[in-house]
Formats: C-alpha cells, sequence, structure tokens
C-alpha cells in the first residue's frame, strides 16, 4: 500500500476562508453535513464563509477554537472535489482533510504506487499541486496510525545523528543551554565548524520532515 500527502489549491470555499491567515481547518465528511475544527485567529472568516457557503447548525467555542457542524455538506456542492479524483483510481482518503494557507492537504492511499501517480495527473490538470509526502506503508494494525514515528523521522547522517544528540544530552537545547558548539565538537571529536555544520543540516531536515504535521 502506499500513501501520499498532496497539497491541492483551487480556490475553494475553505481554501479561500484560510489563505492569508494563520487559521486551519480539518474537516470530517458526513452523507450530510461536514464536521468542522478550525484553530487560529482567523475563525470569525471561516465560520463567516462557511454560513455563506453550507450553513452552520451548531457551534461550539473555546479561545480561539471552535467546532462548527454545518447545515449541508460541501462536497454535495462541488463538481470538481478530490474525492472524486481518487475514486476514479481507486484510492481512499484518509480524514480529515486539512485546510491551511488557502490550500487543501489531502492524504491519499492506494494498493498501487501508478494509481497515485494517475490522481496528481488528473489533479494537476485542474488545479495546483504540490506531493509534500510519499512512501509505502509495509503494514497496518488496527491499533496503530498509518503515519508513524518512522515516517517522520529524516534521513539524517550517522555523523549529523550523533552531533545532534550529543548536543542535547549535553544541554544545547536548554534554557539557557547548558554547552557550546565547541564543546559538541570536542566530544564528538571534530572542528567546531563542522560540529555546527552536521548540527545545522540535522536540524533542517527535523524541521522539514515535522513542519507539515503542525
Amino acid at each position: 500500500m502506499y500513501e501520499a500527502l498532496l497539497r491541492v489549491a483551487g480556490g475553494g470555499a475553505y481554501e479561500r476562508a484560510t489563505d492569508g491567515t494563520d487559521t486551519t481547518i480539518e474537516l470530517w465528511c458526513n452523507d450530510h453535513c461536514d464536521l468542522l475544527h478550525v484553530s487560529g485567529d482567523g475563525g470569525d472568516r471561516v465560520r463567516e464563509e462557511v454560513e455563506r457557503t453550507v450553513g452552520v447548525s451548531e457551534r461550539m467555542t473555546q479561545g480561539d477554537e471552535q467546532v462548527l457542524v454545518t447545515a449541508e455538506c460541501l462536497t454535495a456542492r462541488m463538481e470538481n472535489n478530490v474525492e472524486g479524483y481518487l475514486a476514479a483510481h481507486g484510492c481512499l482518503l484518509v480524514p480529515p482533510l486539512k485546510y491551511v494557507d488557502g490550500a487543501k492537504l489531502v492524504r491519499a492511499l492506494a494498493l498501487d504506487a501508478d494509481a497515485l501517480s494517475a490522481v496528481y495527473r488528473d489533479l494537476t490538470a485542474e488545479f495546483s499541486v504540490t506531493v509534500e509526502a510519499k512512501r509505502e506503508i509495509r503494514s497496518v494494525t488496527p491499533d496503530a496510525p498509518l503515519l508513524t514515528v518512522d515516517a517522520l523521522l529524516p534521513d539524517l547522517s550517522a555523523r549529523q545523528r550523533e552531533v545532534f544528540v550529543t548536543a542535547y544530552e549535553r544541554g544545547y537545547y536548554e534554557l539557557p543551554r547548558e554547552t557550546t558548539t565547541a564543546a559538541i565538537a570536542d566530544a564528538v571529536g571534530v572542528e567546531r565548524r563542522t560540529a555546527e555544520d552536521h548540527l545545522r543540516r540535522a536540524e533542517k531536515k527535523l524541521a522539514d520532515s515535522l513542519v507539515e504535521y503542525l
């Protein structure tokens, strides 16, 4: 089985509601309505867009978070929804759909990697699409999520891993710092500049792997 995380931008109602804000929408689609979890300081803008598009039947608010139950399902009003592209090639959508920065993040599953490629090809004919991540799933168990820790961790070199772990264990990331890059370099037996380069590269890889899930 194969999984891909696609960023799809096409100007839909929920995409518009998050464009230019720090607001995130997570959507679970039901047969007659949508359940939305909205977070960020643009929540009122999202609610107004939802009310204008499909209506709001229930709303709960706490701080800058809202849970909205829509009066109608947005998918039923759309002709080119992503579910149709996935179904055409036998792929599955893993909920929730996540809307952020004017686009939606779609987690798709397929038994065949070629099916995901076909979905990507069809979507790019209509939308702006970016492949954020892809991987092969070798096993799935009922009590384990499809998104595992191993899938999140980047491929660090042995030296990058050694320098990063040494830095962490010696308190480099404590506030205030309990060690220096010179001390880390001495501990692993390299020059300070080399240790700093390994550390920056490891940090960059870790940040790139995790930021899309924040």
